[in-house]
């Protein structure tokens, strides 16, 4: 994610990606897309795309203006009525796509161990795939779906996140920083030491 943030843009791609959410429920793939076509700038579909920017314009309600806020309560009932109707296909699908991106991160654990320069140059998509696995977490306990594999994984990947960050300012564009507090949202706050920015 760049330093700027865009509000307008991220009620464009959760409303892009609650379009396409049905049929990306029925498919087999785990990232999704949103339309737009090969060459769209459109981030990845996935359940945990989609509930980042539902969480985060919901906690910036008050910066939407009113016809925002109309797209966004009607975005809002359509993915509600989507998880009612879908909801075995969406709880596997979530639960598949947050331990797909805590594997992940062992890629990056690796190039931490071998080399720590690097590792600070690649920690931002590791900054938005942890985010995104703690927005699922987050639904997950809103909805009482549990997984004690995913939480012993998260456990093991959060300590072995800790080993190579520092405390820093939040890594993210400052207008949201609100959004995310520290107590969840832990490693916005960290970058791995020697990190220039």
């Amino acid at each position: 994610m760049s330093e700027q943030y865009d509000l307008e843009q991220d009620l464009k791609e959760l409303e892009a990606m609650v379009n396409h959410l049905v049929p990306y429920l029925k498919s087999k793939e785990l990232y999704g897309n949103a339309g737009g076509g090969f060459f769209s700038r459109m981030p990845a579909l996935t359940i945990g795309a989609v509930l980042m920017r539902l969480r985060r314009i919901e906690a910036q309600r008050l910066s939407l203006s009113s016809s925002q806020r109309e797209r966004f309560d009607k975005i809002k009932q359509a993915h509600k009525n989507i998880y009612q109707e879908w909801k075995i296909h969406y709880d596997k699908k979530l639960l598949r796509e947050a331990h797909s991106r805590l594997d992940a991160m062992r890629t990056f654990f690796e190039e931490c161990e071998n080399d720590p320069r690097l590792c600070a140059q690649v920690y931002s998509p590791e900054v938005l795939r942890r985010t995104i696995v703690q927005e699922i977490v987050l639904y997950m306990n809103e909805i009482n779906l549990t997984d004690e594999t995913l939480t012993e994984k998260l456990r093991d990947v959060d300590s072995r996140l800790r080993r190579y960050v520092r405390p820093a300012d939040f890594f993210w564009a400052n207008q949201l920083q609100p959004v995310y507090a520290q107590a969840d949202f832990w490693w916005l706050y960290h970058r791995p030491a020697g990190r220039e920015r």
